[in-house]
C-alpha cells in the first residue's frame, strides 16, 4: 500500500450520508482487498458480565446483512462470552484498521441464531475447527496441554479422524455451540485526521422487538467532536 494512502486518509463526506451501511461496506471491502492486517474482519467483542464487570476479546466477523441490520459471529455457547450473553444480551463491537486509520465503533442487542443456521455454517467449517467446536470446553481450566491434545485425539476416533482425514460420516454440530447476531443500534464511523482533528460520524436508531429480530426506525445522523 502506497504511505501517501496511509497518510491521507480521506475524511467524511461534508455532508454524512443518510445512513451509514455503504460507508462500512466499502471500509471493511478495502479493509479486506488491501490485506491491511493477517486478519481485516477482526472485531473486539465487549460484553457484561452477569456481576456488572466489563470484558472483552476478539472474534471473528463471519457475515454483514445491511438490509436486516446485523453482524454475526459464532461461538461456544457455555464460554464466558456465551454465558455473559445469557445474562445480558447486548454487545459493543470495534472494528480497527490502524494503517487506514480507520476505526468503527457499533453497539446494540444481541439474538442467537436456528439451530439450522448454525448447522449450516458449521458444515462450512475446516475440519480441524470441527474437531475443536467438540474437543474444547472453551474458557474452561485444563491440567495441561497434553490433556488438551488427549481430548483432541479422544473426538478424532470418536468421528472417524485419521490422519487428519474424515473417513465415516459428517461431523454434525456440537448442540453447544452456535451463532448470533448483533442487531445495530447505534454505528460510529471515525477517521484519523492531522492535528489529532479527527472525523466522526454517529448514526443512532431505534430497534423495536420484532418476532426473532428487531424491526428498525430511521437513521439519525450526527458528526461528533474528537
Amino acid at each position: 500500500m502506497p504511505p501517501e494512502e496511509v497518510l491521507k486518509p480521506q475524511p467524511l463526506p461534508a455532508q454524512l450520508p443518510a445512513e451509514p451501511w455503504g460507508l462500512f461496506q466499502s471500509w471493511l471491502d478495502e479493509a479486506t482487498s488491501k490485506r491491511v492486517q493477517p486478519h481485516p474482519t477482526t472485531m473486539t467483542l465487549a460484553l457484561v458480565e452477569p456481576d456488572g464487570r466489563p470484558s472483552a476479546r476478539q472474534v471473528i466477523c463471519r457475515g454483514v446483512d445491511s438490509e436486516q441490520g446485523w453482524l454475526a459471529f459464532y461461538t461456544n455457547r457455555r464460554s464466558r462470552k456465551g454465558r455473559a450473553l445469557a445474562a445480558i444480551s447486548y454487545a459493543a463491537l470495534v472494528f480497527h484498521w490502524d494503517l487506514l486509520k480507520r476505526q468503527v465503533r457499533i453497539e446494540g442487542p444481541v439474538t442467537s441464531m436456528s439451530a439450522a443456521e448454525s448447522d449450516a455454517y458449521f458444515a462450512t467449517r475446516p475440519l480441524d475447527a470441527q474437531i475443536s467446536a467438540w474437543s474444547s470446553d472453551q474458557s474452561e481450566p485444563i491440567p495441561s496441554r497434553d490433556a488438551l491434545l488427549e481430548k483432541v485425539a479422544a473426538i478424532e476416533k470418536r468421528f472417524g479422524v485419521q490422519d487428519g482425514q474424515q473417513t465415516d460420516a459428517r461431523i454434525p454440530r456440537p448442540p453447544h455451540w452456535g451463532g448470533y447476531r448483533v442487531w445495530v443500534e447505534q454505528i460510529e464511523l471515525w477517521v484519523g485526521q492531522p492535528g489529532r482533528n479527527h472525523d466522526r460520524g454517529l448514526w443512532t436508531r431505534t430497534l423495536t422487538p420484532d418476532g426473532e429480530g428487531f424491526k428498525a426506525g430511521a437513521w439519525q445522523a450526527t458528526r461528533l467532536q474528537p
